[in-house]
C-alpha cells in the first residue's frame, strides 16, 4: 500500500504563488509515477503534471502548463507542485495520485489517491 497526504493549499490572490506538498509513504519502491490532478467544483479531475518515479522525469498538460513545476525531494518522500501566476480559474481541490504500473495520462490509471488540498484564488 501507498499513502499520500497533501498539504499547502489555501487562499491566494490572483497572480500569487503556492507550493503544494504530497507526502508519499508505504511501498514507494513499487511506484512507477506520481501525479498532481485538479478538480474544480462540479467537474472531473484534470491531470496537471506527472513525475516518473525511477528517474524523476516530468511532464505537464492542461491549462496550467508553463505555470507549474512538479518536483520531489532527494529522500523520495515528498512530491511538490509549485504554482505561479495563479488565476481564479485555478480554484479547486488539488489531489496527489500514484500509479504502480506506468506514467498514467488519465485518472482511472492511478491506483492510489490522497484526500486533496483546497486552493482558492481570488480576483
Amino acid at each position: 500500500q501507498v499513502r499520500l497526504v497533501e498539504s499547502g493549499g489555501g487562499l491566494v490572490q490572483a497572480g500569487g504563488s503556492l507550493r503544494l506538498s504530497c507526502a508519499v509513504s508505504g511501498r514507494t519502491s513499487s511506484l512507477a509515477a506520481v501525479a498532481w490532478f485538479r478538480q474544480a467544483p462540479g467537474k472531473e479531475r484534470d491531470l496537471l503534471a506527472t513525475l516518473r518515479w525511477d528517474d524523476g522525469d516530468t511532464s505537464y498538460t492542461g491549462s496550467m502548463k508553463g505555470r507549474i513545476t512538479i518536483s520531489r525531494d532527494n529522500a523520495k518522500s515528498t512530491v511538490f507542485l509549485q504554482m505561479n501566476s495563479l488565476e481564479p480559474e485555478d480554484t479547486g481541490t488539488y489531489i496527489c495520485a500514484a500509479d504502480r504500473v506506468s506514467v498514467g495520462w488519465s485518472a482511472d490509471e492511478y491506483q492510489y489517491w490522497g484526500q486533496g488540498t483546497r486552493v482558492a484564488v481570488s480576483s
